[in-house]
């Protein structure tokens, strides 16, 4: 009977050394309370990232020692372990979870709490798995921005103004009496620039204009860069034409002023063409297409004109 107990015993002992390895070489930080929410264990990654030694914490509550919050929305994420017990299966962590450290450091954090169950299928308590996202969040932040945004100028791309315009066309379908309206730009000098100064200047003239651009505008209204030296503007809820052509008017006489780029003062105009949306555009690129119409039209009467599609 000695025998036999000594015997369980040392199983037992294996198990436990078993699994404190497994726990201790894991890739994610863990955390082990019981079901009213004191802690019981945390392995060496969750002391790292929470800045706590686990005999600091043992017997405390979870929630003084995890301080946890959604970033976006600010509230506070506590009682997981009542959630769980009340769930009964895995929650996940908010996608913009952070967790404030001892020192209070902020650290984004990802992944989930599952229940701890008896043999007889009780929870008996919770294990909280997380890791460090915050470099995977800024990785997916820049793919997002080089994906919707100009490298150069951080306008909003020809991807996001047309779904911007997309969502517009949606709202007018909703909405009686809502107009807006597109100014499709070209810049009338711009290759001469590049040919004389160099395409770093170009560059700079592009950011410039840029800037002038977006201080021309409602906070409401977007301006994107297509590429090259084109611009496109959505004006929306516009009371009619002459709104649009009042933007355009704003736009060519800013860009009479000079801009002093390394020492060279140049002056760029634009050819604007307008479009107003009416019930003949069924979908978004028909009404830039009549935009780019007018633009043209407008280059051919000249440097620093407008036109309106007609």
């Amino acid at each position: 009977m000695t025998l036999y107990k000594h015997q369980v015993e040392n199983r037992c002992q294996e198990t436990q050394q078993r699994l404190a390895t497994i726990l201790e070489s894991m890739g994610s930080a863990v955390v082990v309370a019981d079901n009213n929410g004191y802690l019981e264990m945390m392995n060496p990654l969750a002391e790292t990232l929470t800045g706590w030694k686990e005999h600091e914490v043992i017997g405390k509550e979870l929630g003084k020692v995890l301080k946890l919050f959604d970033q976006e929305t600010g509230e506070i994420i506590d009682n997981l372990p009542a959630q769980v017990m009340k769930a009964g299966e895995i929650i996940h962590l908010p996608d913009n979870c952070t967790l404030v450290t001892k020192d209070g450091v902020e650290i984004l954090i990802g992944d989930n709490v599952a229940p701890i169950r008896d043999r007889n299928g009780n929870i008996s308590g919770i294990v909280l798995i997380f890791q460090d996202v915050t470099k995977r969040k800024q990785v997916e932040a820049h793919l997002l921005r080089n994906a919707f945004y100009d490298g150069l100028t951080g306008l909003p791309n020809r991807v996001l103004f047309l779904d911007r315009l997309r969502q517009t066309f949606e709202r007018k379908k909703r909405r009686n009496n809502f107009n807006f309206g597109i100014l499709f730009l070209d810049l009338d000098s711009f290759k001469s620039v590049n040919d004389r100064f160099g395409h770093a200047m170009g560059d700079d003239l592009l950011v410039a204009i840029a800037k002038r651009l977006e201080s021309c505008l409602r906070g409401g209204d977007t301006v994107a860069r297509f590429g090259g030296d084109e611009f496109a503007v959505l004006l929306e809820d516009i009371k009619d034409v002459s709104d649009a052509v009042n933007v355009a008017k704003r736009i060519q006489e800013s860009l009479q002023h000079k801009l002093d780029l390394n020492g060279q003062e140049i002056i760029n105009t634009a050819s604007i063409g307008i479009a107003l949306s009416a019930n003949h555009h069924e979908e978004p690129r028909s009404l830039l297409r009549d935009a780019d119409i007018a633009m043209y039209r407008a280059k051919q009467a000249g440097k620093a004109n407008y036109a309106v599609f007609s």
